[in-house]
Formats: structure tokens, sequence, C-alpha cells
């Protein structure tokens, strides 16, 4: 799986989108649009881990979309969350070593 999780009308999603390099080949998945479904959250869950409850992951999440640090990216077996200088620098080393 390659997908970025992501909110159309953010623009720090927008301009992190328009930073990676165009050979990402990503699958792009807007939030608002379309929702995430519980089997998302679960795979999410299992590559990145919280200090919540599973429970109470799921119930934000599918509740209110804003609590979803965005962008998330996954990479087949590997997770980016978020939108930090250290987090984007990471990704698009990943993105770029392939």
């Amino acid at each position: 799986m390659r997908k970025i999780y992501y909110l159309a009308s953010c623009d720090t999603c927008r301009k992190i989108i328009k930073s990676l390099p165009s050979t990402a080949n990503l699958e792009f998945h807007d939030i608002r649009q379309n929702p995430i479904t519980i089997a998302e959250l679960e795979f999410m869950h299992q590559l990145k881990n919280i200090m919540l409850t599973e429970d109470d992951y799921k119930k934000y999440i599918l509740e209110h979309y804003t609590f979803l640090s965005r962008p998330v990216v996954i990479l087949e077996n590997e997770i980016f969350i978020g939108n930090s200088q250290p987090n984007i620098l990471k990704l698009q080393k990943a993105l770029s070593d392939e």
C-alpha cells in the first residue's frame, strides 16, 4: 500500500504534497470526501501505536476527521504521520531512495 491521507482544504497538506517527488506513485485519500474506515484505522494502529486506547483512537478519528494529524502517508509497512519538518524530511528521503 502506498497511500496519503490528507485534507484537500488544508494548506499544509497541499504544500507537503507539492514537495513530494512526482514519482512517488501514491494513492490520494481526502479524509473529508471519503471518511476513513475502521479497517484503515486498524491498519494504521498496527503501524504506529499512540497513547490512546484503541477505542479512543477509533472514536476520535471516525467522529472528528480533524483529530487525525495530517497528512498520513503509508509506504508499504512504514507510516509517516503529521507535518513536522523532521517527519516530512524522512518521508522525502524514503521516497527518493526508491
